[in-house]
């Protein structure tokens, strides 16, 4: 059994990986006649587009796809050791199924585990470096300015600025709101605040401080105030969008509690980018147990059938993935739920295609 796992192993993997490549190279080759005009024109160099963007855009986007990929490779190697009857020949011999499964199961373990990493830790650091890339030489809307934030920095604790400048670490308008329940207890407003670096304060200036007590208001100015908030400059630094793309699952970890300690609700983004890390690695298990089940099994309509009907079921484990992430960034659906429903549901559908597969 050792050499027919070793044979259906490299076959799994070889496949797997030899159809990723090729389509990479096709992406790259896409993606260089798309963006080719704006290298051009900012005048990019070959260097950088090499190292800064395509060695860290490879990783992101090989592993968006490992599933499908995954899937089809099961399908493609797997139909045709049925129509050569290899398969038959296997099962004749008096080796069961389940037994004959057990190398695509350490083959799609060896997947899992690779993802899983590379999404975890490896592609984060890829991501911060592919949009730097991005921001410096592609796009020109990027003007290191944030307008009109609004943020909750603690439970009952709101900030406003009418603008940021990312460069200078400088905001515009600036007030902080400290509610009690639903009741006002106080209001600070200054017209600007920027960041010390050498002693990591915020300093405030042409502040003016409003207490509310019951029917009593006081008020307090003052020309420059140097504290401490709870908020970093580097927060400004990117949308949230961005932000997650960058953090690895120890930082996307530190970076919900933190979010969840100052009582803020926007962090269902993040908890979704979180769980996605190893439901996508989990779904290789379950692409791979129903590609086997499917593919081993000789029916009319050969190679062609199956390699259809592998990419009906591919693509509608990725449209049912995206539909339940926008109930949940977009409705009331818990972030957990949302990630995992497609594979609850695709489990029960491995799960019956296993059972009718061919013993």
């Amino acid at each position: 059994m050792k050499k027919l796992d070793l044979y259906i192993i490299r076959k799994f993997l070889g496949t797997f990986f030899f159809s990723l490549l090729l389509l990479l190279c096709i992406v790259i080759v896409f993606d260089i006649s798309e963006k080719l005009g704006k290298f051009l024109e900012n005048d990019v160099p070959v260097k950088a587009i090499v190292f800064d963007y395509y060695k860290n855009f490879i990783p992101y986007f090989a592993n968006m796809f490992s599933s499908l990929f995954t899937f089809i490779s099961v399908i493609f190697f797997t139909s045709k050791m049925a129509y050569s009857s290899e398969i038959i020949a296997i099962l004749s011999s008096g080796i069961s199924f389940h037994r004959f499964v057990v190398p695509y199961l350490i083959s799609a373990t060896i997947i899992a585990l690779l993802s899983f990493l590379l999404g975890a830790f490896v592609i984060p650091n890829a991501n911060t470096h592919r949009i730097d890339f991005e921001k410096q030489y592609m796009d020109k809307r990027y003007t290191n300015k944030e307008q009109h934030i609004h943020r909750q920095i603690a439970p009952g604790t709101y900030i406003y600025m009418s603008s940021y400048s990312v460069t200078s670490n400088v905001g515009y308008d600036f007030s902080i709101e400290n509610f009690k329940g639903d009741t006002l207890v106080d209001k600070l407003t200054s017209s600007r605040i920027s960041w010390d670096k050498d002693s990591s304060r915020w300093v405030i200036y042409n502040w003016k401080l409003r207490k509310i007590d019951g029917e009593k208001e006081t008020y307090t100015t003052g020309s420059r105030l140097d504290t401490v908030m709870a908020f970093q400059p580097s927060e400004f630094s990117e949308n949230p969008s961005k932000i997650k793309e960058q953090l690895s699952f120890p930082d996307l970890n530190r970076y919900i509690e933190r979010m969840k300690l100052r009582g803020s609700s926007n962090i269902v983004d993040f908890q979704i980018e979180k769980y996605k890390m190893i439901a996508n690695a989990f779904a290789t298990f379950i692409l791979t147990i129903i590609g086997v089940s499917i593919a081993s099994r000789k029916i009319r309509g050969g190679m062609g059938f199956h390699l259809g009907l592998g990419l009906l079921i591919s693509f509608s484990y990725i449209l049912f993935m995206q539909v339940s992430t926008v109930f949940a960034t977009n409705g009331n659906m818990n972030p957990l739920l949302a990630v995992w429903t497609p594979n609850i549901l695709y489990t029960v559908i491995a799960i019956f295609v296993y059972r009718t597969a061919p013993k």
